[in-house]
């Protein structure tokens, strides 16, 4: 591919891409109740092209979460970045001047999930490779997820409830925050195992769910009276469910389960206890819960999760944005770039030493991040050498 611009390419390949995409070349209207409809109107993405007169390897890791030129691969052009009637997808190719480039992706979440989007930079890379069709062509369908014709909410949904809020309000500590990102691999996974009770058989993704919770809460130093939440995403994708969703469906198919804990029992109990709650939750994911959550979305008109000492968490663990060939390669990194505010990204990502583990970032106060990162140590790290944290400054 030397001497090819990979600008002209990747932006040949988007147009391709988009005849099978359709709906993200259109704009989102509201309709009643706040219900999203799409209008194919072909207005298209939005395309941007840049150079970068510096070689790619004086970035090193700071490519990684939090990525500090975020904003300069992937510019936010003023009135893009709305729901209604903007650009579905943003899509920026900066060539730097050794030969490398990087692309950035910011698509609209509502039209679809990382799975969704894993597909769209599948047929992304086969059709700039040379195929004509995708090798799994999109299913739209979202009829499939839709609420019953008599919506009723039959569970309790934790992420959506306004009745638990707390006397300090997230938002007004939001503009103070602070990134760092801390790796997790064979070594610091075994760590957090050991300070489980062996009768308590949990999952990678269980373990770290729990422990950052934990830590965090301790972190942030809350009365402990107070109620807070973890949120993560679940997948309904490959569930027994009455339906099977095709393979080609690209929309949004996860649900936001939350789980519950007073500050005090949270702290104050072993690990056990955080991991217990988060497998329990995950237990109670059924086909009812599936269907009064869609029909919750309808009845209060999509509304938002709650930010009350609320963490969401989403480890995009087997996307796999590293793995795409844009026919230069595989890429030397991919993934989301930043936390946002309350919501803490984890991505697979290879160490120095060349260790597969994850990458999580984490936004918090200054003070209370410096608590978070001694806290982190001291159960994980300090037995670690070369331990990883990047910092956003």
């Amino acid at each position: 591919m030397k001497g090819k611009d990979p600008a002209k390419i990747i932006k040949n390949g988007l147009s391709k891409t988009l005849v099978f995409y359709y709906p993200l070349a259109g704009r989102l209207i509201e309709g009643p109740n706040r219900k999203l409809m799409v209008n194919c109107n072909s207005e298209g993405i939005m395309f941007i092209e840049a150079d970068a007169y510096v070689v790619l390897d004086k970035l090193g890791d700071s490519i990684k979460p939090p990525c500090p030129y975020l904003d300069l691969l992937l510019h936010n052009v003023p009135g893009s970045d709305g729901i209604i009637g903007c650009p579905l997808l943003l899509v920026q190719v900066t060539r730097f001047s050794c030969g490398g480039f990087a692309i950035g992706f910011r698509v609209n979440h509502t039209m679809m999930d990382a799975y969704g989007f894993k597909m769209f930079l599948n047929a992304l890379s086969e059709l700039i490779q040379g195929a004509y069709v995708p090798s799994i062509l999109p299913v739209w369908q979202r009829d499939l997820l839709s609420a019953t014709s008599s919506p009723s909410i039959t569970c309790t949904h934790h992420e959506f409830d306004g009745k638990i809020e707390s006397k300090i309000a997230w938002e007004s500590i939001e503009y103070k925050l602070k990134e760092k990102s801390f790796f997790f691999g064979n070594t610091e996974m075994e760590a957090i195992k050991n300070q489980v009770s062996p009768n308590c058989k949990s999952t990678k993704f269980e373990l770290l769910v729990a422990f950052l919770w934990k830590c965090r809460t301790i972190a942030l130093d809350l009365h402990p009276g107070e109620i807070v939440r973890l949120t993560f995403f679940v997948s309904i994708r490959g569930k027994s469910l009455k339906f099977e969703l095709p393979s080609g469906y690209y929309g949004n198919a996860f649900i936001t389960p939350a789980a519950v804990s007073k500050v005090g029992l949270l702290c104050s109990n072993s690990l056990t206890y955080a991991v217990e709650l988060v497998k329990k939750l995950k237990d109670h994911m059924s086909e009812e819960y599936i269907k009064s959550v869609t029909n919750l979305m309808v009845i209060k008109g999509r509304p938002e999760l709650s930010k009350s000492w609320n963490f969401i968490v989403s480890v995009n663990r087997s996307v796999g944005f590293d793995e795409f060939d844009f026919g230069w390669g595989k890429p030397i990194f991919g993934g989301v770039s930043e936390a946002i505010s309350y919501i803490s990204i984890g991505i697979p990502v290879n160490n120095e030493k060349g260790e597969k583990g994850i990458l999580v970032a984490i936004s918090l106060p200054p003070l209370a991040m410096e608590k978070f990162q001694k806290i982190v140590y001291k159960m994980t790290f300090k037995n670690v050498e070369g331990a990883n944290i990047i910092s956003k400054m």
